[in-house]
């Protein structure tokens, strides 16, 4: 083959060095991970939450909906996968690559959405439950979890790997919930109603609930927003692909910082390099499938049938944390005190591993972004910069909760209108970026294509909804 000249531009940031792909590893069960993370760091109010409330609502007939979004969101992550893949750099690194502020824009509304700390005060209010403690208490036990949290993810030696052992922590636990529940708590009737619900009772719209609200859970099952662009970082940090030459964000004050490049590279499209391309091709999109889009539908589903075995049709359930409080009650008197304990018990750690995730995909994707695009020539290391960006967020997070305010309406609205127009954006630069930035043997076309298109017309669709709605409540329309 002639002298390749790469195809990822370098308008804005410098050129990508041509290397070989890696050959993928003889054992494959050592770098499963990042598919779980996603899932586990996913598995939070919508899991716990949104999708047990609607079960308790209207039933089963709306479960169909969670299949729908999470196999959108495979395709998502397949296609942020595919440039990490092939180029070892961050999707967000290449949105950056065709206008030098995309990543920048991206962080903006991740911190939008995850800046105010509601994702840990849930985890605390679960502990209230479980201990009797007085709802005052909610406070004082979040902040104690985000000095946690914070410690955890900047003295960790390698932070993914510390990441990914708490979630496989919280997916193990999360399963002996399920399993418990299957065994005392979930009734035949349910059995039947998740298969009719797939089928002859399937519905939609599904009154009285709102649109925008069975729009949203569709749209984030699984994951959502900010979340997914972090397919990125963290399969790059389990050396997936070309991601092998780049070096692992480890903490600046245990671990052993190496010198990295603040691009990527690419390999030739040789017929060895497209050999090796296949195989991890095939092992990435089966590790997203069986952990990802498979524990996320698993959990969903399992766990809306046990709020329809207990709660189904119980009158002012709120859609919120207190609705667990509810249904740990319920099931304290319908199996016994020992398993509503356990139901807050593991919710409680389910959402605290959640909220740990979330602080480490914001700062990943913050971090990232301003060293790659930002700083790129300057002193200042990648790690040096996560360890800041979590730290921020957490003393952000502890003064918002010293200072007693409730979350403003005008945040609910952005956080509820961000994750949607991240989403409807960046399914439109996947199109444009795995297509103009790769080579033909491996850019998206076909199946793949067309996926990322109804993505951009479903999260397209679902922006317009949520805007106009929250703007006729901010007017005082409805």
């Amino acid at each position: 083959m002639a002298e390749f000249t790469p195809t990822v531009p370098a308008r804005v940031l410098p050129p990508v060095t041509v290397r070989d792909l890696p050959d993928p590893p003889a054992s494959k069960w050592r770098i499963i991970g990042p598919g779980l993370v996603g899932a586990g760091v996913g598995l939070a109010s919508g899991e716990f939450i949104l999708w047990p409330y609607i079960a308790s609502q209207v039933g089963l007939v709306f479960v169909w909906g969670a299949a729908i979004g999470i196999i959108t969101q495979w395709f998502l992550n397949m296609e942020i996968e595919r440039y990490t893949l092939a180029t070892g750099e961050t999707a967000l690194t290449g949105f950056s690559r065709m206008w030098r502020h995309w990543g920048l824009v991206f962080v903006l509304m991740t911190l939008g959405s995850n800046l105010w700390p509601g994702w840990v005060t849930s985890s605390a209010t679960m502990v209230t439950y479980l201990t009797g403690s007085d709802a005052s208490a909610v406070r004082w036990i979040a902040i104690g979890m985000l000095i946690v949290i914070a410690l955890g993810l900047t003295l960790a030696p390698v932070i993914y790997t510390a990441l990914e052992r708490v979630i496989f922590v919280k997916i193990a636990l999360v399963a002996t919930l399920i399993v418990v529940a299957i065994v005392f708590a979930i009734n035949a009737e349910s059995w039947v109603a998740l298969g009719r619900g797939f089928t002859v009772d399937a519905r939609f719209p599904v009154p009285p609930l709102e649109f925008a609200v069975l729009m949203g859970a569709i749209a984030y099952a699984g994951a959502g927003g900010g979340q997914n662009l972090c397919q990125s970082n963290w399969i790059r940090d389990k050396g997936f692909g070309m991601g092998a030459y780049v070096p692992r964000l480890v903490s600046p004050v245990t671990g052993h910082e190496e010198a990295a490049a603040s691009t990527g590279y690419q390999f030739a499209p040789t017929k060895e390099n497209l050999a090796r391309w296949r195989q991890w091709w095939r092992f990435a999109n089966v590790e997203q499938a069986w952990t990802f889009a498979m524990v996320s539908f698993v959990t969903i589903a399992l766990m809306s049938m046990l709020a329809y075995s207990t709660v189904f049709g119980k009158e002012g359930l709120a859609n919120s944390i207190a609705f667990l409080k509810v249904e740990g009650e319920t099931l304290q008197s319908v199996v016994g005190p020992w398993f509503g304990m356990l139901f807050w018990l593991i919710g409680a750690l389910a959402l605290f591993a959640s909220a740990m995730g979330i602080v480490d995909y914001t700062s990943r994707l913050a971090s990232d972004t301003i060293k790659t695009v930002y700083l790129r020539d300057k002193p200042a290391s990648l790690n040096k910069i996560y360890f800041y960006t979590v730290w921020a967020m957490v003393l952000v997070g502890i003064g918002i909760l010293l200072l007693g305010f409730d979350q403003p309406l005008i945040l609910l609205v952005f956080s509820a209108s961000f994750a949607a127009v991240m989403m409807f954006v960046y399914s439109i630069l996947l199109i444009i970026l795995n297509r103009k930035a790769l080579p033909d043997a491996i850019k998206v076309r076909s199946f793949r294509l067309g996926a990322l298109i109804w993505s951009v017309a479903f999260f397209g669709t679902l922006t317009v909804i949520v805007v106009i709605q929250q703007a006729q409540r901010l007017l005082g329309g409805s």
